[in-house]
């Protein structure tokens, strides 16, 4: 049974009659309007899939309203009704777009087929829209987790490339989450239907990544039984990820450089180019300009790929946001706790905030997840904690009264307690400068406590 809501707009009563009585015998639920004030006036209180609409009205013109409303209302369709076979109407309706048009006294038996192709484009649409909500939800930016400038400033970045299909370097250290800032831009782009593909160039070697990236033909070489479509392949009209860009071969880079200035490349074993058209984004944890020196990577890649980059800010340089993610982790974690945990204690996020997490994000993960595991209270505490954490708070507290900085940092933190964390009276009181404070709060972590 069809399914949707049809809006008729038509100024002469017979007509408009006439086509609410034959859509409504198929199934349809169909309104009616006289002009498009009154359509506009229905339109704000219920949502259609379909309208059809006469071209000349009362109170105004149908081929612009039709441009108007489908610049107003995703994944909605219009049909025009045009006078006396008026062919330039339609022609003008269509590049408006409009589904499509018909002459007022064609045979009925040509409106039915037709609303039913154009309620089934408009559903069509609407399930892609949905789908493409459903996407930015699970790899928008909404979750990339912060407060701290720094990954303020590289979320900002990232949604300003996003729209484009610009490519895009992402630099970083293991674990900080450059995947996920990958998806969060294609998820933002205007590629969102095609696919998001992604592979680790370090976990193949050169000719199984030529194979994978590139694709092969029947016979290429001992055991490729069948052709294979590869990853630029599989990912055309989408988006690429390939991650620790720099660990690829050089002869490969050659061949990656190829796609990226032309859209074409060749599969192993073959003779002719295929073309495509995608998005390509890279990262690494590697000082590329490094290895273009040593001669480890193509200086005409780098160039090509560094149109666009991104810093993805370690742990270490955003800890403001360690007590955000962790929540964020306890709450995933503790759905699958056997028993009620309501939070971490005041030892254990300490912990977590002098910790040097060398792999980053990950790295937190991993811990939360433990701890969620090894916990037997209401809160997480120092217990729940892998022994080398332990280990390093005892040898901290035992090294203390021996440590002249750690008398230091314990003097600025009575200084900015006594302050409420106003920094310029705290600079005033220690009898330094306000860039030595900051300097200084940097160095010994005190700001997360102010």
């Amino acid at each position: 049974m069809p399914h949707g809501n049809i809006l008729v707009v038509e100024d002469e009563a017979k007509t408009r009659s006439l086509l609410k009585r034959i859509l409504s015998l198929e199934g349809y639920n169909v309104f009616v309007a006289s002009e498009l004030r009154s359509a506009c006036n229905i339109l704000s209180k219920e949502y259609f899939s379909v309208i059809i609409c006469d071209v000349m009205l009362p109170d105004g013109n149908g081929i612009e309203f039709t441009r108007e409303i489908k610049s107003k209302i995703a994944g909605i369709e219009v049909i025009i009704l045009t006078a006396h076979g008026n062919i330039s109407d339609g022609v003008q309706a269509m590049k408006n777009g409009a589904f499509d048009y018909l002459t007022k006294g064609d045979d009925n038996d040509k409106l039915i087929p037709l609303v039913s192709n154009a309620m089934e484009k408009a559903m069509l649409q609407i399930k892609l829209l949905d789908l493409e909500d459903k996407i930015k939800q699970h790899f928008g930016f909404e979750n990339i987790i912060g407060i701290s400038r720094e990954i303020k400033d590289a979320i900002d970045l990232a949604k300003k490339i996003a729209s484009s299909r610009t490519t895009v370097l992402l630099l970083g250290e293991t674990g900080t989450g450059k995947e996920l800032f990958a998806k969060a831009i294609h998820a933002g782009g205007s590629n969102i239907e095609g696919p998001f593909l992604a592979i680790n160039c370090s976990a193949f070697s050169k000719n199984l990544l030529e194979s994978e990236i590139f694709g092969h033909k029947a016979g290429a070489f001992t055991g490729a039984f069948r052709d294979k479509k590869g990853l630029v392949e599989e990912a055309n009209g989408g988006t690429l990820f390939l991650d620790e860009i720099g660990e690829m071969d050089i002869d490969l880079q050659a061949k990656l450089l190829r796609v990226l200035e032309t859209n074409e490349f060749i599969k192993v074993g073959d003779t002719k180019y295929t073309k495509v058209e995608m998005r390509i984004i890279a990262a690494t944890n590697r000082n590329l300009e490094d290895d273009v020196k040593r001669g480890k990577f193509r200086k005409d890649l780098f160039y090509r790929l560094n149109v666009f980059t991104i810093h993805i800010p370690s742990l270490r340089e955003r800890r403001t946001d360690i007590p955000i993610l962790a929540e964020d982790f306890l709450r995933i974690f503790s759905q699958k706790a056997t028993h009620q945990l309501n939070g971490m204690c005041q030892d254990f996020l300490e912990m977590l905030l002098q910790h040097e997490w060398r792999g980053n994000i990950r790295e937190l993960k991993n811990v939360m997840e433990r701890a969620v595991i090894m916990s037997t209270g209401s809160k997480l505490t120092v217990e729940c904690l892998p022994y080398e954490f332990r280990v390093a708070s005892d040898e901290s507290q035992t090294n203390f009264s021996f440590n002249l900085q750690n008398v230091e940092k314990m003097h600025i933190h009575h200084v900015l307690k006594h302050t409420g964390g106003n920094k310029v009276e705290a600079a005033k009181l220690l009898h330094i400068g306000l860039t030595t404070l900051y300097r200084k709060i940097e160095e010994y972590r005190l700001y997360m406590e102010f």
